[in-house]
Order: structure tokens, then sequence, then C-alpha cells
């Protein structure tokens, strides 16, 4: 990464910058500004997210926003209310007030003095995801939009359900939160009231996992927030980017597809990170791309992006498959239309013999799906961090022994699969619920099986997601699905295997009562790209940054993962772990630390047995102060209810001075 330390305007920061709201609440934002824009105003740059400005994203912020305001504007980086080191009380992601505060904070930046009136929003994840909520509220002086690792649908394409089956991180994200907002404010910054602030954020803390485990369907819940019930109230002009290694990877499509405002898509190799601090490369330079953007939108300067091509997407090169990959080879292909008339879909049929046949109606099947709980023991893990333990999907073979596959004999040319293909199928269950896996793989010469992407569905939602309707037993009915878009390079010589199985622990929870799903024929519309190649295009230069915070590594962080059987009790147990992470900024002063450790559990001939058990440890000091918390997740899938257990604990020093236990058992859809 090439680091910037000049730049054309001198920036002047303030680390704690009061916005006041409506009812009174004062929330803190970082902000970084040219030191002229009181006398020569300045568009803006909001991010406005929950994770703690002053210890949470800290060094990521540093890269990006002294960049744009060493560039012209007035960057904001604001903690949302009731986090960080804001008043107030959190309540849920992307609440109605929280895109009420949103629209507030907007109208508010408009104001001041030293900004122009224009203002755009970037963010990746949460921050990506209200950057287009607040969007599609269409306030005044947003003219601009940067959304990254994001998503349109809150309930078919989030971290909660896919296809309309709960993920195991529906569970690990309520973890999660509960342990980052667990955190007091930095008394530096809101002075003695910051225990008092504390306490009460403990005592009113939700606990998400309730309502997001209720709403097991697409009901008013989902909606509220997803985007793609609103396109037709966007002003704003978009920019999805995206990661093909990322839980996220579907948006860029759909908003590039749907949106009438100004919009173009852009989707990399990377995981859940911003491009230019991607930890699987090829990086690319995000600062001067989104310059290019903010320029054009912000300050009306001819900056071409409406020249840009609608979509512009890395396709990945078949490799072997290894869970960590820090580069993954592959090429650029510009898309000046999407959907592009250069991807045609080749329709491949399945046969009664394991067989996809091109150019061939659906034939006779009647091939029974394994019901295997140990199935998805290859699937990695639905974000990819970069953290050491092994997050991406690692060799399918495993996995496909226990599925039902179907392959397409090895080309002799290349075929590149550019899009979300379609499986139809006609299928036939013996119990009221079932669900299905389908994993698209590279089947490569040495015999390793590449995952290339999935889909899934929760057969219950086979006609609409907002009202299921249980299976009759012994029909036979015709069901389809999409898989997760794809960008990918089949190379001559490989197999193309479709594998279908009817359960995908622990990436997401089975069906509480084992079924048997017979297939009695199907098809695969595979969307195959037929243009031109350049593989000398590339359409993004080496990264920058501005320079980078100075933190020590106390602690080295420690991370494992590892798969085991419980003697005792037969059950197939995942530990995964990491700690000892433990920082100092020598910026804030602040040492902060973290460790986590997951415990995942089935009995292989009982999915009523599945289980997690989520622990985080999470600390702060500066000087003789010093505060920890410790929060405990657990969640079992039993026959007929979820059950569910939260604690926190919170320490001042070492003397506790909080603790709580809540349990919920809420009945299974």
């Amino acid at each position: 990464m090439k680091i910037v330390n000049h730049f054309p305007k001198t920036v002047t920061e303030q680390t704690d910058m009061p916005v006041p709201l409506p009812d009174g609440t004062r929330l803190s934002a970082r902000v970084w500004m040219p030191d002229d824009a009181t006398e020569t105003p300045v568009p803006a740059i909001l991010e406005y997210l929950p994770y703690r400005k002053t210890d949470g994203t800290a060094v990521r912020d540093e890269t990006m926003h002294p960049y744009f305001a060493g560039h012209g504007y007035a960057c904001i980086r604001v903690d949302r209310r009731g986090c960080g080191d804001s008043q107030g009380l959190f309540d849920d992601e992307y609440s109605a007030g929280e895109l009420q505060d949103g629209v507030d904070i907007i109208n508010w930046i408009a104001e001041q003095p030293w900004c122009t009136g224009k203002v755009g929003i970037q963010g990746i994840s949460w921050g990506g995801f209200n950057g287009l909520q607040l969007a599609a509220l269409a306030p005044e002086p947003l003219k601009a939009v940067i959304s990254i690792g994001t998503t349109v649908d809150r309930y078919a394409d989030d971290i909660h359900y896919k296809g309309g089956i709960q993920l195991s991180e529906n569970i690990g994200w309520a973890s999660t939160v509960l342990s980052w907002f667990s955190m007091p404010p930095d008394p530096a910054e809101v002075g003695d009231k910051w225990r008092e602030m504390w306490l009460e954020r403990l005592e009113r803390t939700p606990m998400l996992s309730v309502p997001w485990t209720r709403h097991a369907n697409r009901d008013a819940y989902w909606k509220h927030g997803s985007v793609c019930e609103s396109y037709d109230t966007f002003q704003a002009a978009v920019l999805a980017v995206g990661g093909h290694n990322d839980g996220y990877r579907n948006a860029m499509d759909q908003l590039v597809r749907n949106l009438s405002t100004p919009v173009k898509g852009i989707a990399g190799p990377w995981g859940h990170k911003y491009p230019h601090i991607a930890h699987i490369g090829p990086a690319t330079d995000y600062m001067k791309e989104a310059l290019r953007w903010w320029d054009r939108w912000l300050k009306g300067v001819d900056t071409g992006v409406e020249l840009d091509p609608a979509y512009r997407t890395y396709v990945m090169d078949s490799i072997q498959p290894a869970d960590t990959q820090p580069h993954r080879p592959g090429f650029w292909l510009a898309l000046e239309d999407w959907p592009s008339p250069h991807v045609q879909p080749e329709t491949l049929a399945l046969t009664g013999d394991g067989g996809l046949a091109m150019d061939s109606k659906p034939g006779e099947v009647d091939l029974n799906i394994p019901f295997d709980l140990e199935c998805g023991r290859g699937a990695g893990e639905f974000f990819t961090f970069g953290f050491g333990c092994g997050e991406l999907p690692g060799d399918q073979a495993e996995d496909d022994t226990r599925s039902l596959t179907f392959e397409l004999p090895a080309a002799d040319t290349d075929r590149i699969i550019l899009g979300a293909p379609r499986l139809s199928l006609k299928l036939r269950c013996d119990k009221p619920r079932a669900q299905i896996i389908t994993r698209l793989c590279d089947v490569r010469p040495d015999g390793s099986v590449m995952l290339i992407g999935h889909g899934m569905l929760n057969l219950r939602q086979r006609s609409s997601r907002e009202h299921p309707e249980d299976l009759v037993p012994g029909q036979v009915y015709d069901i389809a699905l999409d898989l997760d878009q794809m960008s990918y390079r089949m190379p001559a010589g490989h197999t193309l295997r479709l594998s279908l199985s009817s359960s995908y622990w622990p990436f997401m929870w089975p069906e509480a009562e084992a079924f048997s799903l017979t297939v009695h024929g199907g098809k695969l519309s595979l969307p195959c790209y037929t243009g031109a190649i350049d593989r000398n295009y590339m359409p993004f230069g080496e990264p920058e940054s501005a320079p980078l915070r100075r933190v020590e590594t106390l602690e080295e962080q420690v991370d494992k993962k590892e798969w085991v059987k419980d003697e005792a009790t037969g059950e197939a147990v995942l530990h995964i772990s990491s700690e000892r992470a433990k920082t100092l900024d020598h910026h804030t002063g602040l040492t902060t630390g973290n460790s986590f450790w997951e415990r995942t559990t089935i009995h292989p001939d009982d999915p009523a047995s599945a289980a997690v058990r989520i622990d985080w440890e999470r600390s702060m000091a500066r000087g003789d102060w010093s505060v920890r918390t410790e929060t405990s997740s657990v969640m079992r899938g039993l026959a007929d209810r979820w059950e569910i257990e939260h604690t926190i604990t919170a320490f001042e020093g070492e003397t506790q001075v909080f603790h709580t236990t809540f349990s919920a058992d809420i009945p299974r859809e």
C-alpha cells in the first residue's frame, strides 16, 4: 500500500464534535476537514456506525477520512445513539430511530458553516446498510452514496437468514453485538459521566437474538430497512462495491439492475473489508475511485464516472482450495451494461445417472439426497474478516461424499460463470418440513474440489418467504432457487459438479426432524459470459492510504479452529477461538483487548441436538483506569423450540459492577 503524506489541503481533526439531535440527545463525531473550511465551505462525507470511533474503527478510519479531507471534504465519523461516545440508548440494528437520527445528522451537517450543503455517505456492512436505507429516505442534502459489503434485503440476504433458513451467524452476530456494545464510552471524551452512561446501557441492553429468531419469515420486521422495497425513492447516486469472498455478494447486481438514479457496481475478490485494505488480494485503490465518485456528485467535477462500465467484476481463476488465501489469481471484466447481452444462460439437465446434460430436456430421475448432519464442514465462515483460523471454504470433497451430486463432463474450452445460477427441481419429501442446500463446485484434475458458490431454500418457503406452507408428504413439487452471484473461470479439463444436501451445519441450523428428499428431475440454468477477455485490463491502481495510525501490538492474537469428536456423547464438536489480542493506541493512550471462544455441537443422529455457545471477553485501560466485560451466549435448536441464554458481567478494575442473565424460549416455526 502506498502511504500518502501530503495532500492539497491541510487537515484539522476534532475527536469529539457534538452533533445535537432534535430530542436533545448529543451524538459524538470525530471530524476531519480542511483548515480553511469555515472560510471556504466544502462538501461532507458521513460514516455513521455503532462501532466505537475512539477504539473500534479508529485504525481503519485513519486510512480514509484524512485522505478525503485532504482533498477538500469534511469527513464526519459519527457514533450511533447509545454506542461509543454518543448519548442515548441502543435499540436494534437499522431501527426507525437510527434512520431518523441519520436523516437529522445529514440535515445538521448540511447547515454547518463549513459545509456547502451537499453530503455523501459511505460505509461497509452496518454503514453500507444504513447508507442505502438513508438514501431510500431521500434527505435533500444527500447526493451520493458508496455502499460496501451491503444488502438490499435484510431477510433474504443478511447475516440472519438465507433461503429462509436461520444461519448460525444469527446467534453469532447477536453475541458479537452484545460484547461490542457492553463497553463504556471513553472517559477522555465524555468526562465523569462515563460510568453512569455505561451502567444505564448495561441495564437496558436489548437481547437482539430474540426478535431475530422470533421473526422467522419475511414479515414487516425485515421489510423495514430492505431497500428493495423502495428502489423508486432513491435520489442519490450510488456506487455499490463488494467481494466475491464476502457473505454479501448480491447487492451490486441488484442495485445496478434496479435503480434509476446514477449507479455503478464493482465486485472484487475481497472478503468483508474495504478494497484498499482487503486481506484477499489484489487490493485496489478505493481511495481514488471513491474520490472520483465524490468529486462528480458532491463538487460537480467531470470525472467521467458516468462513462464507467455499469458493472466491473473480478473473474476468479481456479486454484487449489485453501481456507486462507492472501491473493486470488484472476482478471477484471468490464460490462458496459448490466444485465449484459454478453451473459447468456446455458441450460443443463439433471440425469438419472448423476449427470448434467447440455441441450437436453430433463430426464427421469429418482435419486435420494442423503440426510447427513456432518455435511457442511467445508463451508467456511459467512464473514471473512482475515482472522487466522481458516475462514474460507476448504476442499469440498468430503462434503460431496455426504451429498447427491450431478456432474458435467470436462469441456475442452474454458467456461466463465458470471451471475446467479438458477436451479429448478422436482422434489418429493416424506415430512412436512425440509430444507435443501445446493453447491456449485469445480472438480480439478488433481482431485481437489473448489466451491464456486451456493444457494439454499427452506422448502416451506417455496412459494412465499412471508407465508410458508408445510409440504404434503409424498407429493412432488416444482421448486426453484437462485444461487449467489458468481464470477468464476472454469478451465478446460475441469468438471462442473452440482451438489445437493439436506443439511449444512454449522453454517446454518438443520431442521429439527430428519427427513428424506427425492429428486425426480431438474435443470440448472448457468449464466455464462460469451464476450471478449482482456487479461491486461486493469481498472484500478495501487492502493493508497493516509498515514497509518500508530498502534502497538502488546499481545499477539492466537487463532484456532478444530473439529473433534466428543467420545462421551458422540457429538461432533467445532472449536473456534481467538485469544489474547491486545493493542496500545499511542494517539489515545488506550489499551484494548479481546478474546473469543465458540463451541458448536451436534449429534450425527439427532438434528435437534444442535447447539452453539459463544463467550467473549473485552477490555479497555488507560493508566490506573480499567474496565472489562465478559459475555456468554448459548442457543439450542430443540425439536419444538429455540432455547436462548445470554449473560453479561462487567468489571471496573477487579470489582464486579454489573451482572445479568437473560433467557428465552421461542417456538420453532
